[in-house]
């Protein structure tokens, strides 16, 4: 049973003598299950209102147990299940009112208008978020984002949305331009990820092909098992072609 009571602003005198974590503490406990997500995120997941944190008379953000309880959930459908923010916020406001949550399907599955899953290829249900609110997400501007298109590190959809993974991609790459590093220079490390997706998705092809949703479920699993697989190659290539240790 889902238990993500809210336990932000409006819970103050309750928390007062609970355990309350800066941002930054969170992200350190979100890491160890989610190693890409970063501040900005967590930012964009309160605008969304996904949690609400209290705040100190100077404006910091203070986060209970709850609090991070509730982003470690969000972030957990996001990744497994593909389930849009709106879903999410409604598992989560269904649980508040102590109404049952059913557990969510296995893998990314678009039924068709009558109910049934459609033959062939799916198109992954996955969370959009629009042009304004990914540069707010990640406190950047319009030009910034034109760079990172030209360069095809985040590419729109037709609508002019963009997946929510944007916004990890577009705060790692404002990240490392603090380091001096542009987007110019990441051109190769975004060839080198579409030919590793482009492995992945050579072995789970056959899977999502086939008639039985099960098996394309079972198809996307296994994309997110090895995309996981390779990541984790390429940050000990990296780290053994600099000779240091990975953190």
């Amino acid at each position: 049973m889902l238990h993500t009571p809210r336990g932000g602003a409006g819970n103050g005198t309750a928390a007062a003598g609970r355990r309350l974590m800066s941002i930054g503490s969170v992200l350190n406990v979100l890491r160890e299950e989610f190693p890409e997500v970063t501040i900005s995120k967590i930012r964009f997941l309160e605008s969304e209102g996904l949690v609400e944190p209290q705040r100190t008379p100077s404006g910091y953000r203070k986060f209970t147990p709850e609090d991070v309880e509730r982003l470690g959930y969000v972030l957990r459908m996001q990744r497994d299940h593909y389930l849009p923010l709106k879903v999410i916020r409604e598992q989560l406001d269904a649980a508040e009112r102590g109404e049952p949550v059913p557990p969510p399907s296995v893998g990314p599955q678009r039924e068709s208008g009558d109910g049934e899953q459609p033959d062939g290829t799916e198109e992954r249900t996955v969370a959009r978020v629009g042009r304004a609110a990914l540069l707010a997400a990640v406190e950047a501007d319009e030009a910034q984002l034109e760079e990172w298109e030209s360069y095809g590190l985040i590419s729109p959809f037709d609508d002019g949305s963009y997946d929510a993974e944007a916004i990890t991609v577009a705060a790692l790459v404002v990240e490392l331009g603090r380091f001096g590093i542009e987007p110019r220079h990441l051109r190769a490390m975004k060839a080198a990820a579409d030919r590793e997706a482009a492995l992945v998705d050579q072995v789970v092809a056959p899977l999502r092909r086939h008639r039985n949703p099960q098996t394309r479920a079972h198809a996307e699993a296994r994309a997110q098992e090895l995309a996981g697989l390779t990541g984790k190659l390429h940050a000990a290539l990296v780290h053994g072609a600099l000779g240091v240790r990975p953190r």
